[in-house]
């Protein structure tokens, strides 16, 4: 049947070339736009998963310029601890010379206190953007990463830089807890027989050795070892005694001048002397004669001809011993009170009971008392650090106090304290030089180590931005060759929709011909 008011062709055309005309607007608007999905209705669940892939592309990038800051200011301390390590170690080249005899020790002190000053320089200059890692202890976080979780939670992830304290910042004792239990001090008057009381003195340690059943006769031979070296005592053919034989091998011991070495003699009994500051001093003694025995402090040691081994006369200094067990927190001071005045240090973050004695050293030393000389050991046989303290002057007193929650002190504290201008003052800066390297040495490690953590994280960070522009890309981005050819393919429909528009207009015109 044929009808002129409903064209059934027509209207199939018509939504063709409709459908053919919305394709082409889709391809068109990928063709100028570059993107498949360009909006939500065009793919809402890509669209959706596309920008929140943007969002944390823009977060990245954000992070990138937050490992740049902090890779910029971590190179900045890094730079200033190594040039203060060199500073540090021209510094003891000129204390090296200084004690030596025949220099100008106040011009070498001039050196050094110029040098001093352009450290001070140095820690003070080396900040970025108003932030110095060299100053102060608390620690500083660079933005390192953002994690996502599966659930779409999101967390932030930081790099730690942890400070290193090198400024010259004498510590504050803190009003915390009591650290007293931390830190004992053992009097360096005779340990042997003991001393009490606070006092502690130039007084030597003593040893006394007494001889008895010495043979009468027959020319027996005396061996009497003291620091390492050995003096000889030979007795007469005849009419020894006891009290010949001690008188002879005082004599001998007192003729080849030991140093920190003195005896004495009263009736068969040898009096040996040590003013050794820091070492303990060995005595043996040997003999030919098989009937003589020998007691050391009354102890009885040694049997008859056999003489004695390995009896020791402690070291002349004063001790003070830093526990074997506890930890060391930052805050932590701890207190040395020699004749009245106080010597504090206030450990830092992750320093340990090594730093607090090598701290108090180098305040002790610093303050040039006259005849107070310091050495730091390490006792293997207790597991614990030590301070050992020598007065080579009037007998003072010394005590010993700790407590918690104090401002560290800083890194080279004392440095500027260093004295050359006299033999203790020459000896006291060569060993504390080193601490002051090791200190700066410690401080530059530790800054190139998170310096290279930043500059991996900030490569790895510029990948990860790369792999995800690429997925955001394929994604919503169009494939232009596709769409390059779809396109002629769509105006070929398109053209195609129009003439059969046309044919399916013209068929009512054919029922003209019915009424002619």
């Amino acid at each position: 049947m044929s009808s002129i008011l409903t064209n059934n062709s027509a209207m199939v055309a018509l939504q063709t070339l409709k459908s053919v005309n919305k394709s082409m607007g889709e391809t068109q608007s990928q063709i100028s736009t570059g993107m498949r999905v360009a909006s939500a209705k065009d793919n809402s669940a890509v669209w959706a998963i596309s920008k929140v892939m943007e969002s944390d592309v823009k977060g990245f990038k954000a992070i990138s310029e937050s490992l740049s800051l902090g890779e910029s200011t971590v190179a900045v301390a890094r730079n200033a601890s190594e040039t203060v390590t060199e500073l540090l170690q021209d510094m003891k080249g000129k204390i090296i010379s200084a004690n030596e005899s025949n220099v100008d020790r106040n011009k070498l002190q001039t050196d050094i206190d110029a040098l001093t000053d352009q450290i001070k320089s140095v820690v003070g200059a080396a900040q970025f953007n108003g932030l110095n890692l060299l100053s102060g202890s608390e620690d500083v976080n660079v933005l390192s990463s953002l994690d996502r979780a599966n659930d779409g939670t999101v967390s932030s992830s930081d790099i730690t830089v942890a400070r290193q304290d090198l400024t010259f910042d004498a510590g504050v004792m803190g009003t915390g807890a009591t650290l007293g239990g931390n830190v004992a001090a053992t009097l360096g008057s005779n340990s042997l027989a003991g001393v009490a009381g606070t006092e502690f003195s130039s007084s030597g340690n003593t040893m006394t050795v007494q001889l008895a059943a010495v043979t009468a006769g027959a020319s027996n031979t005396y061996n009497l070892q003291v620091a390492g070296e050995t003096v000889t005592f030979t007795s007469a053919a005849s009419g020894n005694t006891a009290d010949s034989v001690a008188a002879g091998l005082t004599a001998a011991l007192s003729a080849a001048g030991i140093e920190d070495i003195t005896a004495s003699v009263a009736t068969d009994t040898i009096t040996i002397t040590s003013t050794s500051k820091f070492d303990d001093v060995e005595v043996n003694l040997s003999t030919s004669d098989s009937a003589v025995t020998a007691n050391v402090n009354g102890g009885g040691a040694g049997g008859a001809g056999a003489g004695f081994t390995g009896e020791t006369i402690d070291s002349r200094a004063s001790e003070v011993a830093f526990s074997a067990t506890a930890a060391v927190s930052e805050g932590d001071g701890y207190r040395v009170t020699i004749d009245g005045t106080n010597y504090d240090y206030v450990a830092g973050k992750n320093e340990t009971f090594e730093d607090v004695a090598n701290g108090l050293k180098t305040v002790i030393d610093g303050a040039g008392l006259d005849g107070i000389s310091s050495k730091v050991t390490y006792d293997s046989a207790n597991s614990q650090y030590v301070l050992q303290l020598d007065n080579d002057g009037a007998d003072v007193s010394l005590a010993v106090d700790g407590n918690a929650g104090g401002t560290a002190t800083g890194g080279l504290s004392g440095l500027d304290d260093l004295d050359v201008t006299n033999d203790q003052g020459a000896a006291a800066a060569l060993t504390n030089i080193e601490t002051f390297i090791d200190t700066s040495i410690d401080a530059a490690a530790a800054f190139g180590s998170v310096q290279g953590r930043i500059e991996t994280q900030s490569e790895f960070i510029g990948k990860l931005t790369d792999s995800l522009k690429s997925g955001i890309g394929s994604l919503v981005d169009a494939n232009m060759e596709e769409v390059s050819a779809r396109l002629q393919a769509l105006q070929v429909q398109q053209q195609l929709s129009i003439q059969a528009m046309s044919i399916a207009n013209q068929a009512p015109q054919a029922l003209l011909s019915l009424f002619r």
